[in-house]
């Protein structure tokens, strides 16, 4: 599924294009596509034709263009979702799209968005947008600002800022790791502790500060947790950078290009590889319907330490 690196990837992509371009038309080629909208807003095609769009908002997976109104068209790619730019004179010979906007800029002419999408999980939407909690910009979006900056869309509203938002509370995310009892890695994937971290990220974070998946997170110092966050911001950094991850042709960006991250995985997909810290075969252990992958020697679960007893 693609991750925070994959989707602001996308994000990053989209802006230039749409930013400032008005929906002059959009074909709904597959209703399942609509899955995450309310009907009872209006008809999808009716509330983005016409519709001049803002930004290019990203908060963890989640990808949103305000549309004015207090509305913005929200897009989840799902397991295998893409968002792909066209000329308009493309083909259109995408068997997967699903949705087709069709957009004029005043600087870059006629454009198209396809939404495509392989296995139909991913979805587009125009939602409500509503005030953030804490007044402070709702996602991440390039330094670009409106109106629409401190609202974000009702379907985003109860997601966690990521690590790589200016607003992210390092504080709030060590005090939540304390509180929790469960293993870090779920911890992690909780999206209203922290979102945008998915499993390959995960592993890797874990991996660079030499954490096991299971151990408990209470029994993690803040200064440990602080050295986590901080591995998750290198990671997700790196990736970004590198274009995110790509296992095949699902995910690419908005051009169709693939990301090479995958070529500098430490931990995720491989079991029976020495790890590259200290040479010992990498484990694969199941995890929550999915798999963790760690190195049994650098990546030992501690066991909490014990107050002592009365008189000892």
């Amino acid at each position: 599924m693609p991750e925070l690196p994959e989707v602001e990837v996308v994000r990053a992509g989209l802006a230039p294009a749409v930013t400032g371009a008005t929906i002059a038309a959009v074909e709904v080629l597959d209703e399942r596509a609509l899955t995450r909208h309310d009907p009872s807003l209006g008809a999808f095609e009716a509330l983005a034709t016409g519709a001049r769009i803002e930004a290019a908002v990203r908060r963890g997976k989640f990808l949103w263009l305000p549309i004015g109104g207090e509305r913005a068209i929200v897009g989840h790619l799902g397991m295998s979702g893409q968002i792909l730019l066209r000329t308009p004179d493309h083909a259109g010979d995408d068997r997967h799209a699903r949705i087709r906007l069709h957009l004029e800029h005043p600087e870059h002419g006629e454009l198209r968005v396809d939404f495509v999408d392989q296995r139909t999980f991913g979805s587009l939407a125009v939602d409500r947008l509503v005030a953030t909690v804490d007044g402070e910009s709702a996602g991440f979006s390039a330094g670009v600002t409106g109106e629409w900056s401190r609202s974000i869309p009702t379907q985003v509203a109860h997601i966690a800022r990521d690590p790589l938002d200016p607003a992210f509370s390092d504080a709030a995310f060590v005090a939540a790791v304390a509180r929790r009892s469960s293993g870090v890695k779920r911890v992690l994937l909780d999206q209203g502790v922290v979102s945008g971290i998915g499993n390959i990220y995960a592993d890797e974070s874990l991996w660079a500060v030499r954490l096991h998946p299971e151990q408990p997170a209470s029994s993690i110092s803040a200064r440990r947790s602080r050295e986590l966050l901080a591995a998750v911001r290198e990671v997700l950094a790196k990736a970004l950078a590198e274009g995110g991850t790509s296992f095949d042709a699902q995910y690419v960006n908005v051009n169709g290009a693939s990301g090479y991250f995958a070529h500098s995985l430490n931990a995720y997909g491989r079991a029976g590889l020495p790890c590259p810290r200290c040479g010992t075969p990498m484990v694969r252990e199941p995890f929550m319907n999915r798999s963790s992958h760690r190195c049994p020697r650098c990546q030992r679960r501690r066991m909490p330490s014990r107050a002592p007893s009365n008189g000892a």
